[in-house]
């Protein structure tokens, strides 16, 4: 509580000066206008939120979104135009647009435009499957990411079987290591991978960790930050929380570390000790990752290094980066394909709701889905909803023990549509599941951070890998069906809502954009 009041205490100043600013300035105006200014302005701002209401009704966004904003300024127009114009327009992120647009120009060293156009692996795909071939095609053209043929993916069911091996591999860096996670806590966790970090800086290791400022700010600070920088590790926040600004919104969710360029790390998994069951506070927590090897982990190298590059002085040279891709890694055994990439609020295309989307659509057996959260877009839900209808056979696995009982409402919330529509849901009894995954007709798997809400579909940068015919695809639905030995499958009889309660639902789900 002391860092978010600290962290709160440093914007108060700067806002109350613009409050100041602003009756000063209204004052002034209103004497010139011979009291007539509150007309002028309320005029203003009525003909602001006809234009607002036109521009989003015509613009290629998630309907949903639209539709909250649309209400807002009908409400209040002049109030609601000005939250738009501040919160709601997704080109008032154009600050860190442009920061991280500069930073991925001058990275050129790893994926160039003769790579992305090498279709020899898609070509192979296609002569299977032509439908997934065009999926995958669509995902490396929208996020610049290529598809690659997969080395070794290692699963991990539970965060702590994941912990043991990073801390194996971080004691063997050489080189480099690169941190980059949506929540940093002091604990048994961090802090023995803290201890192996400052052992690799001592021989010659160059290491860099980047949390989210907004998502650790109970759990990371300043005073960390100084704390790494004694012992030579280079920290940096991502989107630093001083100011109330648009790109608020935008946090960095992902979940990278990257050793030496030859090992990388993704996942739910947080660096906290709930995330490895050391820590319990709403049972046992769930969660996935992988560890991969070969020419995909260069791509989680430039992940970490284009979003470094946008706020650290100590930049990551392109020449570096080169590096990396002239790595020698022996050629990889017959282990399928993996097209790592992340998403980003700042493209038109939401990747990874696209790629669901797609899958639900053209998969002929089965679709299990992993999340923590469900809150979701009219698209994917509709997806969701029109594959269980024509026999496909689609899972969920929801949290038994909620983290945030009001979003856990709103989830549920979602389950009659579903369930009527034929998708089974499971809760996982023994705790909170965060695990963020698919997996789809024994060949077909995501593994990454997104979570089925629209913060992670649409509002954060997100990282994920897609797994085509690996090994890791048939130890993924492996452990789903053990998980679902500890779940208990909902019905449409034990979740009959009172008319009140449908009807604090209906207003939960207008304001989901925004949960």
């Amino acid at each position: 509580m002391k860092k978010i009041i600290g962290r709160i205490i440093i914007v108060i100043p700067a806002l109350a000066l613009q409050v100041v600013w602003f009756y000063l300035t209204l004052g002034l105006l209103n004497k010139a206008t011979k009291g007539h200014l509150g007309e002028i302005i309320n005029g203003i701002f009525t003909v602001l939120a006809v234009f607002f209401v036109t521009r989003l009704i015509a613009r290629r966004d998630e309907s949903s979104y639209k539709l909250l904003w649309v209400l807002v300024i009908v409400a209040l127009p002049v109030l609601g135009a000005m939250l738009y114009f501040t919160l709601g327009n997704k080109t008032t992120g154009r600050a860190l647009r442009r920061s991280l647009q500069k930073t991925a120009s001058e990275l050129k060293g790893l994926y160039n435009g003769e790579q992305l156009r090498n279709t020899e692996n898609l070509d192979e795909i296609a002569k299977e499957d032509v439908r997934l071939s065009q999926t995958l095609s669509f995902i490396t053209e929208s996020t610049g990411f290529p598809l690659l043929k997969n080395d070794s993916s290692k699963y991990y069911p539970f965060g702590e079987d994941m912990f043991a091996d990073m801390c194996e591999d971080l004691k063997t860096a050489e080189s480099f290591i690169f941190i980059e996670y949506f929540i940093i806590q002091n604990g048994k966790f961090w802090g023995t991978i803290t201890e192996i970090l400052a052992e690799r800086v001592k021989a010659g290791v160059d290491v860099r960790v980047m949390y989210d400022d907004l998502g650790s700010i109970a759990t990371y600070s300043v005073k960390d930050i100084s704390e790494l920088s004694k012992q030579g590790i280079k920290c940096v926040p991502f989107n630093p929380f001083f100011l109330i600004k648009s790109q608020l919104n935008n946090r960095d969710h992902r979940k990278i570390m990257v050793i030496d360029g030859r090992v990388a790390y993704s996942g739910g998994v947080n660096l906290a000790d709930e995330y490895i069951n050391e820590k319990q506070m709403f049972g046992r927590w769930k969660d996935i990752g992988f560890r991969v090897t070969g020419k995909a982990v260069a791509c989680y190298t430039y992940m970490f290094s284009e979003f470094w590059n946008a706020f650290a002085h100590d930049k990551i040279s392109d020449e570096e980066l080169k590096k990396v891709a002239a790595l020698e890694i022996p050629p990889c055994w017959d282990n399928g394909y993996i097209l790592p990439y992340y998403d980003s609020p700042m493209r038109d295309e939401h990747t990874s709701n696209i790629l669901f989307t797609e899958v639900l659509s053209t998969a002929k057996d089965y679709v299990w889905f992993y999340t923590p959260y469900l809150m979701l877009g009219d698209a994917l839900f509709d997806a969701f909803i029109r594959a269980a209808r024509r026999g496909l056979d689609v899972r969920i696995i929801m949290p038994g023990i909620p983290d945030k009982k009001l979003v856990y409402r709103l989830s549920r919330s979602y389950y009659e549509d579903l369930l009527k529509a034929g998708v089974k849901i499971y809760e996982y009894t023994p705790g909170f599941v965060h695990a963020k995954a698919f997996v789809s007709d024994d060949k077909l798997a995501g593994i990454g951070t997104v979570n089925l809400d629209y913060r992670s579909l649409f509002l954060h940068f997100e990282c994920s890998s897609v797994f085509y015919k690996a090994d890791i695809v048939k130890e993924l639905q492996t452990d789903y069906l053990n998980t679902l030995e500890e779940c208990r499958e909902r019905s449409l009889e034990d979740i009959n809502r009172k008319l009140v309660h449908k009807l604090i639902d209906n207003f939960l789900r207008v304001l989901a954009p925004l949960l």
